[in-house]
């Protein structure tokens, strides 16, 4: 059975048995979902997929129940024996009971029944799988061809899931329907025409060791066609069988489901009602600091028409290679400045890549953390949208967040740690409001430390943070059907709905209409995933203000670069646990 540790210190299994559980946990959910291991980095069941059917469900939701037993068991011992005397398996209790019991409470509600989304829903977890494998040698891609061959039957499973939830009646709405099914239309364009599986074990061809044996290529070619054809008959069914059934099922969530979505993005009960009036708070707050810098870029202009400006005589980079080096580049400074200074990192945090992301994929740029063993490293995600010009101002700030001192500092230090914390507290338990809220806090950080000095660059900053205000007022706003009050006036007194959410995001965004539409689209399926942004960074920053004011209450001067380092080693945590945590370094 393969051990999940890296070159971080080796943990005293005799002293850790919280976080024991939850590494026994993290081990079992891997060999039961090979998806997990392949972002784990480890070996186990690397050419098979998870079963995706309701059966599958059932499995996982018996070893979190399991896992929940175990872990009342060692509680029990604990507090017989006088409490935890070990913060890092006090925090790790915490939170693999808070994850657990979220994600139970969640499948209770049917959400893996009617899991469509155009960017965390299966079909593209599937895909993605294939990016994080090795693809180095013949080895790797006959292990590929073989885990290809699967994608069918993980599709009919997917689809099994789905046929369950129509039978209880338990739906995704037709909006989410029709724009995964445009996602998977943008697949089968891709590869030249051919579907993108079989563009992507085209590119076996390209080995340095020379293409592939006349076997491996036939089993490739095999496995792509048979993968293609599979993402085409999970296209049509939902558009000729599933779509038609769910007609009249809502937008929104609805208070229960969101309530539950919130929890599990956030790891906290929020106070909802106060949660979307400090969304506007942040929004009219953001916006007149726009406004502000508008008149620095072009003397008389709205926000919006100092965004269009810097589109056209900003610095746009040309061509899809180019801006995948200049984000490379970008990132490779920034570490290179921040290391030492404001963090201390360890060698094997400092290997990042930038990469541009398959056709069909989501707008939204994202990361993929490194193996436990760092043989993949961290990279960033560039959505092209089928562009070949990009203007820098809006990319600067969003690739501090995404990759350095965003996601890739933070999940890369977690990797770091694995071994003294646990996999599952740096890895699986992942929480949405702490690892986002860091990587909006990074954005600050870089403005705060004066990165943002290029022309445009700090409006870019400013339009990513009321971009999250907005995720705030309107992913509330559509679940929960709340009234717009009078700060939009074309839509004041009305209640939210998709298609008001999207015109108000237009009005006041320099992002283009067809990114705001995926962004719509995917907040609808991941209710309160929107918010965890904005509330995530309020947690970091009211962490850190009292961790200064408590330094000065000792009469001691507060070290940011120690504070950092110590706030990166925490791992993951929720938001009832996030500040205080934060608070006591």
């Amino acid at each position: 059975m393969p051990t999940m540790t890296n070159d971080s210190r080796s943990p005293d299994s005799g002293r850790r048995p919280v976080r024991d559980a939850a590494d026994s946990y993290a081990l079992q959910l891997a060999q039961l979902d090979p998806l997990v291991a392949t972002t784990l980095g480890l070996p186990i069941r690397q050419d098979e997929l998870p079963d995706l059917s309701p059966a599958g469900q059932q499995a996982a939701d018996s070893l979190r129940r399991a896992t929940l037993g175990s872990l009342a068991e060692v509680e029990e011992a604990v507090q017989a024996a006088g409490g935890f005397n070990d913060d890092d398996e006090r925090r790790c209790a915490r939170l693999l009971r808070e994850r657990l019991e979220t994600e139970l409470a969640a499948s209770a509600l049917g959400e893996q029944l009617r899991a469509v989304s155009n960017i965390f829903g299966p079909p593209g977890r599937v895909r993605g799988t294939f990016l994080l494998m090795p693809a180095a040698t013949q080895d790797d891609w006959t292990i590929i061809a073989r885990r290809m061959t699967a994608v069918p039957v993980a599709y009919e499973q997917y689809r099994e899931s789905l046929s369950e939830g129509a039978r209880r009646s338990q739906f995704a709405a037709p909006r989410q329907i029709e724009t995964v099914a445009g996602q998977l239309d943008a697949w089968m364009a891709a590869g030249d025409g051919r579907g993108w599986f079989t563009g992507f074990a085209k590119s076996a061809d390209t080995l340095a060791g020379g293409p592939p044996s006349a076997s491996l290529r036939s089993d490739l070619d095999s496995a792509g066609a048979s993968a293609d054809a599979a993402v085409a008959a999970l296209r049509d069914w939902m558009r000729t069988e599933y779509l038609p059934r769910a007609g009249g099922t809502p937008d929104g969530m609805g208070p229960e489901r969101y309530r539950v979505g919130a929890r599990r993005w956030n790891g906290a009960d929020l106070d909802l009602a106060e949660t979307y009036e400090w969304g506007w708070d942040q929004y009219r707050q953001i916006l007149a600091q726009m406004k502000a810098e508008a008149e620095t870029i072009l003397a008389g202009s709205t926000p919006q028409q100092a965004m269009h400006y810097l589109d056209e005589h900003g610095e746009v980079v040309d061509g899809v290679d180019a801006i995948q080096a200049r984000l490379q580049a970008m990132m490779d400074e920034a570490m290179a400045s921040l290391d030492g200074t404001h963090f201390e990192l360890a060698d094997p945090i400092k290997a990042v890549e930038a990469r541009i992301a398959p056709a069909g994929s989501a707008a939204a740029p994202y990361y993929t953390p490194p193996s436990l063993d760092f043989s993949r490293p961290g990279r960033t995600w560039l959505p092209t949208l089928g562009r070949t010009k990009f203007p820098m101002w809006n990319l600067i700030s969003t690739w501090y967040h995404e990759g350095v001192p965003g996601h890739h500092m933070q999940l890369a230090q977690w990797k770091f740690v694995a071994a003294q914390l646990s996999t599952y507290q740096t890895s699986i338990g992942g929480v949405s409001a702490c690892s986002e809220g860091w990587a909006l806090y990074a954005e600050r950080l870089m403005d705060e430390l004066g990165f943002l000095e290029p022309a445009g660059a700090r409006m870019g900053y400013l339009d990513a943070q009321l971009m999250r205000a907005i995720r705030v007022i309107i992913d509330l706003g559509m679940h929960l059907q709340l009234e717009i009050p009078a700060d939009w006036a074309p839509g004041a007194g009305q209640h939210w709905t998709p298609d008001l959410a999207l015109e108000f995001f237009v009005g006041h965004s320099g992002r283009e209409r067809d990114f705001l539409e995926s962004e719509v689209a995917r907040y609808l399926s991941a209710p309160g995933q929107a918010i965890s942004y904005k509330v995530g960074e309020r947690a970091w920053l009211a962490g850190r203000e009292a961790a200064k004011s408590a330094a000065a209450a000792r009469g001691a001067d507060f070290d940011l670069k120690s504070w950092h380092m110590a706030a990166l080693s925490l791992g993951a945590l929720g938001l009832d646990d996030l500040t205080a945590e934060l608070a006591a370094i």
